[in-house]
């Protein structure tokens, strides 16, 4: 086999990232003794039952990755996508996927990836929580403008001059840093959210404004980000662009609000940066208070323009809800939250716990965090900034915090730095919640952790996003 090789494969099983697999019988040389091993290829865009010809693209020692260049035979599996931009954006990996499947094989994923990543074993895992909407299901979406849009295949084969080639509002396609899919439509936020994109589009175009190009660091327009709460009704529009255009503010924001009375804040994002960042150096807020509001079962959050929330708000209510269910709260602990943002966890469950003490990177998150403890009226909550990149057992004495007797984390999709997994093990507490984005980074944190004298009791995954192949887990840890 080598690179460019087209291979007629059956697919028989679905892994981690939305990969189809096949098997291939290698064949032992006449001196072995040895039973012949199957080679795996992982073929993108396929599902089990699937036959297909694909094209090889990259080979390893123990396997390959290769793209479906015909499909032979269709997976009963396989259904007819809602989106026209579905197989190009690169946003929902499996919306040809019953959603049966996806929540099956999402579970058995986090499962495979404990016992093989982890090396763990006797653990409980409990059934996916599968989500309530699998559309419209986001609150937040972020689109780029750009100079390049990607073409179809069939403006590239039509030999016919493109027009718009130059201008592209929508989503980067996967692998291309320089080009975006110009986008018309999104079935994963709102059809709202759907008409003040291509209202943006439209006024761009008719203004003549240029999209910013990170290489030769000119044009106006960066990002467009769309912030709606489905509780409050609230809905934020943030135009991030690379400088001040008053007449260009104005006319937007009054064309804007005249089409869509539903919007009730506008802000400006100014981003001098040569960096491609969907937020600002500083910002403009044109209508409204500059924020809206959202709701995580009855506690009340403020999300700013630049803050971090959780993108399916009635998952994080079950996603939270499962946490508090494993950690079995008296009413008697000291709690710590690890990575605790704008405190949508502590908050969630202060009315169950003696005290807890919330520990983020980042200061802008602290000062929200401080404001959603002044909305929700809880006083058992302490946000403190702590860097948890390196150690925070220096603040714990700095500032006489006491030893927890639970401990949650939260971290990012890279998961947990050793030295914050050492901090833990030298706390001691007696029960851990881990929940991860990421269940390979997740599994390998926690055979750390059980290296250094824990148990892990028993898993629960969560789909927050449906289409997609993340995957949210929660995991309990004992002494």
């Amino acid at each position: 086999m080598k690179k460019g090789d087209l291979l007629e494969l059956d697919i028989t099983g679905y892994a981690f990232e939305g990969k189809g697999v096949a098997k291939i019988i290698k064949d032992a040389p006449e001196t072995d003794t040895m039973e012949p091993k199957k080679f795996v290829v992982f073929v993108n865009g396929t599902y089990p039952g699937d036959k297909v010809t694909a094209l090889v693209t990259k080979i390893r020692k123990s396997y390959a990755e290769a793209k479906v260049k015909s499909l032979i035979t269709r997976s009963s599996l396989r259904i007819d996508p809602k989106c026209k931009h579905f197989g190009v954006c690169g946003g929902c990996k499996a919306q040809d996927l019953t959603y049966e499947s996806q929540v099956k094989f999402k579970e058995e994923q986090v499962k495979d990836i404990f016992e093989r990543i982890g090396g763990l074993e006797k653990f409980e895992d409990l059934p996916i929580e599968p989500s309530e909407k699998t559309f419209f299901y986001r609150n937040k979406m972020e689109f780029s403008f750009a100079e390049k849009r990607w073409l179809t295949d069939n403006e590239i084969n039509s030999m016919q001059e493109v027009a718009d080639k130059d201008f592209a509002l929508g989503f980067h396609v996967p692998g291309v840093f320089d080009k975006v899919l110009n986008v018309e439509e999104c079935w994963l936020q709102s059809k709202l959210s759907n008409r003040i994109l291509n209202f943006t589009h439209g006024f761009s175009k008719k203004h003549q404004l240029l999209p910013y190009s990170s290489q030769k660091h000119t044009g106006f327009l960066r990002n467009l980000v769309i912030k709606q709460s489905f509780s409050t009704n609230d809905l934020m529009v943030n135009l991030v662009v690379s400088e001040e255009s008053e007449r260009l503010f104005i006319e937007y924001k009054a064309e804007l609000l005249e089409r869509f009375p539903e919007v009730t804040t506008l802000v400006f994002n100014v981003n001098k940066k040569l960096s491609q960042v969907a937020y600002g150096d500083y910002e403009i807020v044109a209508h409204g208070p500059g924020f809206i509001y959202d709701l995580i079962g009855e506690c009340k959050f403020r999300i700013s323009a630049n803050s971090f929330f959780q993108t399916n708000s009635s998952q994080a209510v079950k996603l939270f809800s499962i946490a508090k269910d494993f950690a079995r709260f008296t009413g008697n602990e000291i709690v710590y939250d690890l990575y605790s943002g704008a405190g949508t966890i502590p908050i969630f469950i202060s009315k169950n716990v003696k005290q807890i003490y919330g520990f983020e990177s980042v200061e802008p998150a602290i000062n929200d965090a401080t404001i959603n403890i002044e909305l929700n009226n809880v006083s058992n909550f302490k946000p403190i900034l702590a860097d948890l990149n390196k150690t925070f057992l220096p603040v714990l004495q700095e500032k006489a915090i006491p030893k927890p007797d639970i401990l949650i984390t939260d971290p990012p999709r890279s998961g947990m730095n050793p030295k914050i997994v050492k901090d833990i093990l030298e706390l001691n507490p007696k029960k851990i919640v881990y929940i991860s984005c990421n269940p390979a980074t997740q599994a390998r944190d926690t055979k750390l952790l059980c290296d250094g004298g824990y148990r892990l009791i028993k898993i629960k995954p969560v789909d927050m996003f449906p289409h997609t192949y993340h995957i949210e887990n929660v995991a309990l840890l004992t002494k």
